[in-house]
């Protein structure tokens, strides 16, 4: 059984999500819609772009994409992601590493979490923001969260990419928003997105099918 710890936690998270973007459609539970696995998604109803995304954001965005662009010239998945520091600078970029390291968990986002901890450390993080490509996963979105980064933004949307990659075994994506992660713990993490998503979608073609 749960204690009233546990349940105060869900029900303020819950809250908390239920008058953030996108529109209430469902609750998050397990990330699923509330009618199930075959119901409504939350991923489709996102806005094509985020209006609360600047030029500055957009010029990150367009940095994280050349990376994506990078990562898929080296044979890896076409996925790339920028930190960024108060003053705006990119400090730090991670690839995609998946097929070169032989590594299910070298995601972009993860192994720019890695980096971003050993060199600059979590006293400053909650201070950087993380650009990436694509909308992080449930996984890559837990590490944000235990890195301490205070702000994440992204360009195509997890909905976006499971229609690009299909039913290929290489990316099964997963119906979970990293809002509905990032909003689960007890750290406030912004995150923006979607925008640019013709843009990131382009480094992906031909690339799944």
């Amino acid at each position: 059984m749960k204690d009233s710890r546990w349940i105060d936690a869900t029900m303020r998270t819950t809250q908390r999500y239920a008058g953030a973007e996108p529109p209430n459609r469902w609750v998050p539970v397990l990330g699923r819609p509330a009618g199930g696995q075959d119901g409504p998604d939350e991923r489709d109803a996102m806005p094509d772009e985020d209006a609360r995304i600047t030029d500055a954001d957009r010029d990150r965005l367009r940095d994280a994409i050349v990376v994506s662009a990078r990562a898929r010239a080296r044979g890896n998945h076409p996925f790339g992601a920028v930190l960024v520091d108060p003053a705006g600078t990119v400090v730090l970029e991670a690839e995609n590493t998946v097929v070169t390291d032989t590594d299910c968990t070298g995601h972009a986002e993860t192994n720019l979490v890695r980096l971003a901890w050993r060199t600059i450390g979590p006293a400053a993080l909650p201070g950087y923001s993380l650009y990436t490509s694509c909308e992080p996963c449930a996984m890559c979105s837990g590490a944000i969260y235990w890195s301490g980064i205070g702000r994440v933004v992204f360009a195509m949307t997890e909905g976006r990419l499971a229609a690009i990659t299909g039913s290929s075994p290489e990316n099964p994506t997963m119906a979970l928003p990293s809002r509905v992660v990032l909003a689960s713990g007890q750290r406030e993490i912004a995150v923006r997105g979607p925008a640019l998503s013709e843009e990131a979608a382009a480094i992906h073609d031909g690339f799944w099918r």
